[in-house]
C-alpha cells in the first residue's frame, strides 16, 4: 500500500502527508489494470470492501458521471506523450457509494509511458470535492436564475430574448416579448413590509411560468418586473396570452403569511422582429408601451406600434443626452445668473444661477432645452453636482453677492451632493452663509421627513433654504412648520396675468398670507410690468424677479447697481 507506516498521532511523517488531509493516493499499472490505494480510501469514497476498487475496470463501474472525458479516457487516449517526466491529466467525476449516495471526487495525477510510448502506469491523488462543487453549483445558479423566484435572472432572460429574436429574423416568424410589472407593489411593502412583498412577486412569477410553454422564455426583469418571451406568437395570439397572463393574476389572490393578497399587473408588448430587431429595441418599446399601460389604470396593457413623431422625440433626445454629457466632459456647462431684487428698494438682493450649457459652435443653450431630457434620463445629479462647483467658485471670487440655485429631487436624497458640498464649504463658513438652496414644493412635500432631514443639514452648513414654485404643490402649515425653511418663492404662473386675474390675486395673497404667518420673506418670480411689481410690493412680497428687473447674463457685473425698473 501507498500510505506507508503508521505516524505518530499529531505528527504525520512525509509518507503519509496526504492522506493526513483526507486525500487518498492510488497507483494504477495499466498493463495489468491494478491499482494500488494508500490510506483513506474507503472513508473518501464510501466503500467498506477496499477489493471492489482493486482494478481499472471495477472502479471504473462506480463512476456514474465525469466533467469532461471519462477517467480512463483522459489517460488512455491522449495526445501527448512522455518525454520522461509523465503526463500531467486531471478530472472530475462522480462516485456510487454503497449507500446509493454520489460523491465528486478530483482525480490529479501523471501517467508514465513504457518503451513503446503508451501509458503503463499512472500515479495519482483523488480529493473529495463535494463541498466545492456545491459552492460552484450556486454560484452557477445565481449567474442564471433569480435567488427569489427561481425564473431566469435579467442576465439570461436578455440572453433568451436575444435568441428567439435572431430565430424569428432568420426563420421569418413572428415572435412576441411582454414586459409585466406588479401594481402598486410599493404599497404592498408599505403595508405589510418587504416580506410580504417578496411573496408576492414570488406568486407572480410561479403564475406566469406556469402558464408559459416549453419553448416559451419567463424570467426576472427587475424588481416589480417580469420578462416573458413568446417564440411563434401572431399578433391574435399575443393579445390572447397577455389578457390571459393578466387576468391570472388578477383573478386569483395570492395566499401570504399575511393574508391573502389581491393584485394587478400591466404590462408593455412588442412583436419581434416586425417592431424590434434587437434585444436593446425590444426592451426599450417594451418598457414604452409598459409606460403607457400603467397611464392608463391598473391592470392594463398596451402593444407597441411604430410612430414617426415618437421616433423622432427618441433621437432628439438621444442627441440632447450624447451632447450633454459632452458638455460635462469638456466642461461647457456655465450659469447665467438673474438678479432678484428688493421690492422695497429696488436694489439687487441676490442671483439665481441658472444653468446654460454652450454648444461646440459657442452658442448658449438655455436650460429648457435639456434639463427635462436630463431629469428623464437620470443625468440631472451630473448638472446638479457642476452647478454646486460653479456656484461656489463664483462665491469665491465675489465676495460682495449672495446666490441661489436649485437642486432636483434626485439631489435631496442624494447623500453624496451633500458631503461634497460639506467639503466645499466646510473651511469657509462665510460661503455657507450667502447661499441659498431651493427644492421644489412638489418635492418636499413628496417626503416631508426626508426633505426636513435635508434642510437641517443644510441649515446646520449655515445656507438658508427657499421652497421653490410655491403653491404648485398645496403646503399645508403643518408642511411649513415641519420643513424649517428660510423663504418661500411664488410659483410664476400665479404671478402672470396677475393685474388682469382675480382668481390669481386672491391666491397669491392668500400664499403671501400663509408665508408671513410663519415670518417667512416671499420672492415672486415671472413678475412682467410695473403694475405687477406695484401689487406685489402691496401685497406684502419682499423680493422680485423677472426679466422685466433684469435677464439673466453669463457675467455678473463688477459692481452690483439698482435695478432700472423701480422709482
Amino acid at each position: 500500500m501507498l500510505g506507508g507506516e503508521a505516524a505518530r498521532p499529531g505528527n504525520p511523517s512525509s509518507s503519509n502527508i496526504v492522506s493526513a488531509v483526507g486525500d487518498v493516493t492510488y497507483r494504477w499499472t495499466i498493463s495489468d489494470d491494478r491499482i494500488e490505494w494508500g490510506e483513506g480510501v474507503e472513508a473518501l469514497l464510501g466503500v467498506a470492501n477496499v477489493r471492489r476498487l482493486d482494478s481499472g475496470r471495477n472502479f471504473g463501474s462506480l463512476c456514474v458521471s465525469q466533467k469532461g472525458s471519462s477517467r480512463y479516457e483522459t489517460v488512455m487516449h491522449t495526445r501527448e506523450s512522455d518525454e520522461g517526466s509523465g503526463v500531467r491529466y486531471e478530472i472530475e467525476y462522480q462516485i456510487m457509494d454503497e449507500y446509493g449516495g454520489l460523491r465528486w471526487v478530483e482525480d490529479r495525477g501523471r501517467w508514465f509511458a513504457d518503451a513503446d510510448g503508451k501509458p503503463e502506469v499512472a500515479i495519482g491523488v483523488l480529493r473529495a470535492i463535494d463541498q466545492r462543487r456545491v459552492r460552484e453549483d450556486r454560484l452557477l445558479r445565481l449567474s442564471t436564475y433569480d435567488e427569489l423566484t427561481g425564473l431566469l435572472n435579467r442576465i439570461r432572460l436578455k440572453e433568451g430574448l436575444g435568441t428567439i429574436v435572431a430565430h424569428a429574423q432568420s426563420s421569418r416568424s413572428t415572435s412576441a416579448f411582454l414586459l409585466l410589472a406588479v401594481d402598486n407593489l410599493a404599497l404592498i411593502n408599505d403595508s405589510y413590509g418587504f416580506d410580504v412583498g417578496d411573496e408576492v412577486i414570488i406568486g407572480v412569477g410561479q403564475r406566469l411560468r406556469g402558464l408559459a410553454r416549453r419553448v416559451d422564455v419567463v424570467g426576472r426583469y427587475s424588481g416589480n418586473k417580469f420578462g416573458v418571451v413568446l417564440k411563434h406568437c401572431s399578433q391574435e395570439r399575443l393579445i390572447a396570452v397577455t389578457e390571459r397572463l393578466l387576468a391570472s393574476v388578477r383573478d386569483q389572490v395570492i395566499q401570504t403569511t399575511r393574508g391573502p393578497v389581491a393584485m394587478t399587473m400591466s404590462a408593455g408588448c412588442v412583436s419581434l422582429p416586425a417592431h424590434a430587431q434587437t434585444v436593446e429595441a425590444a426592451l426599450a418599446h417594451a418598457e414604452e408601451a409598459l409606460m403607457a399601460a400603467k397611464q392608463m389604470h391598473r391592470d392594463s396593457y398596451v402593444i407597441y406600434t411604430p410612430s414617426r413623431e415618437r421616433e423622432k422625440t427618441r433621437q432628439r433626445n438621444i442627441n440632447v443626452a450624447d451632447e450633454l454629457v459632452a458638455a460635462l466632459n469638456d466642461r461647457r456647462i456655465c450659469l447665467a445668473y438673474q438678479p432678484i431684487v428688493s421690492s422695497a428698494t429696488g436694489e439687487v438682493a441676490l442671483h439665481e444661477c441658472l444653468i446654460r450649457l454652450v454648444q461646440e459652435d459657442g452658442s448658449i443653450c438655455a436650460a429648457g432645452n435639456f434639463v427635462p431630457i436630463a431629469e428623464k434620463l437620470g443625468l440631472i445629479g451630473l448638472l446638479d453636482y457642476r452647478v454646486m462647483e460653479l456656484a461656489i467658485e463664483t462665491l469665491r471670487t465675489r465676495p460682495d453677492i449672495r446666490l441661489s440655485l436649485n437642486v432636483s429631487g434626485r439631489t435631496t436624497s442624494d447623500r453624496m451632493w451633500l458631503d461634497t458640498l460639506v467639503a466645499q464649504l466646510r473651511a469657509d463658513r462665510n460661503l455657507a452663509e450667502r447661499l441659498i438652496v431651493e427644492i421644489t414644493e412638489t418635492v418636499a412635500i413628496h417626503d416631508i421627513a426626508e426633505s426636513a432631514d435635508f434642510v437641517s443639514q443644510l441649515k446646520e452648513l449655515g445656507c438658508q433654504v427657499a421652497i421653490d414654485d410655491f403653491g404648485a404643490g398645496y403646503t399645508s402649515f403643518r408642511n411649513l412648520r415641519a420643513l424649517d425653511v428660510d423663504m418661500v418663492k411664488i410659483d410664476g404662473s400665479f404671478v402672470q396675468n396677475l393685474v388682469s386675474s382675480q382668481d390669481n390675486q386672491f391666491f397669491v395673497k392668500t400664499l403671501v398670507d400663509l408665508a408671513h404667518n410663519f415670518n417667512l420673506p416671499i420672492i415672486a418670480e415671472w413678475v412682467g410690468n410695473d403694475e405687477e411689481v406695484a401689487m406685489l410690493r402691496d401685497f406684502g412680497v419682499e423680493y422680485l424677479q423677472g426679466f422685466y428687473l433684469g435677464e439673466p447674463v453669463l457675467a455678473l457685473p463688477e459692481r452690483v447697481e439698482k435695478s432700472a425698473a423701480r422709482a
